[in-house]
């Protein structure tokens, strides 16, 4: 760990770090970046060894308000692993949270490392992909594109199915190049809203949120024909069996597993409705 140095990271230097992701198989979305920056520019670390100019390890942790924080991106260089460089790198950027609650989705052969600093299961989720099979093409009914909604009620919608608001984030997310967000409206209410983007392999599905299976099962439909993608990943949570069903019902495999963990208690929020986790970076 001699000479390592941990810092903040700029969305330039970011990329790098979206390319480590990518030969790591975690598909990430071609635009990503901008979006989880605008949420939290300061929650972005790089660490470096003065000898190299390179950086060797990288973590996120982007804060929500004052109670809640989210850590993604804890990679370390293939040829820089074993020498504790990740472990420094952690316990530099953790104290950006300061006393807030941290969550985090990661690989289930890490729950031990994560438990020993005080993270605790919450639930199990699954990445589910493939081409996509089975129901109805089109936009389905009830289904706008989100901006005919306004943002305040997909804001005020999205912020019951998260531990915290995050409207810096949404707004980004809704509108970047190549998104497609649609929502679901029944008798004047929201009932549900989609997010489905361009990634490295597979079109990815997030957030997937639903009032009910049908609700989350129209929007899917209706998202994938918006996209005209032929391959999805969505990122289930384990603990909604109607999510599962409704991934396994398009044709969709479980290619890896992931763990949401937290430090502490999160505020109440609609579990029930998570059908698709926004992203395994921020949450």
């Amino acid at each position: 760990m001699s000479g390592l140095e941990v810092s903040r990271a700029t969305q330039r230097e970011w990329s790098l770090v979206r390319e480590w992701a990518a030969a790591e198989g975690w598909n990430p979305g071609l635009r990503d970046g901008p979006c989880f920056f605008a949420q939290d520019p300061d929650g972005f670390f790089l660490g470096r060894l003065a000898d190299e100019r390179e950086p060797v390890s990288a973590i996120s942790v982007v804060n929500y308000g004052d109670t809640y924080a989210f850590l993604g991106f804890y990679l370390v260089r293939p040829d820089r692993r074993g020498l504790g460089h990740g472990l420094a790198t952690w316990n530099a950027a953790l104290a950006h949270a300061g006393d807030r609650t941290v969550g985090l989705d990661g690989v289930p052969a890490q729950q031990d490392n994560y438990r020993r600093s005080g993270f605790v299961l919450a639930h199990r989720s699954a990445r589910y992909a493939g081409p996509v099979a089975g129901g109805a093409p089109g936009m389905g009914p009830g289904v706008v594109p989100a901006a005919e909604v306004g943002f305040a009620a997909l804001a005020a919608y999205d912020g019951a199915c998260c531990p915290a608001e995050r409207p810096r984030f949404l707004e980004r997310w809704l509108g970047a190049p190549g998104h497609r967000a649609l929502a679901r409206v029944v008798d004047g209410r929201v009932t549900g809203y989609g997010v489905i983007r361009p990634a490295e392999a597979e079109a990815r599905v997030g957030p997937l949120f639903a009032d009910t299976p049908d609700d989350a099962e129209v929007l899917l439909d209706a998202l994938v024909a918006a996209s005209g993608a032929d391959r999805i990943a969505v990122d289930v949570p384990e603990s909604n069996a109607a999510a599962v069903r409704l991934a396994l019902a398009r044709g969709l495999v479980p290619t890896f597993a992931t763990a949401r963990m937290y430090t502490g208690p999160v505020r109440p929020f609609a579990q029930e409705r998570v059908f698709g986790i926004t992203t395994l970076e921020l949450g």
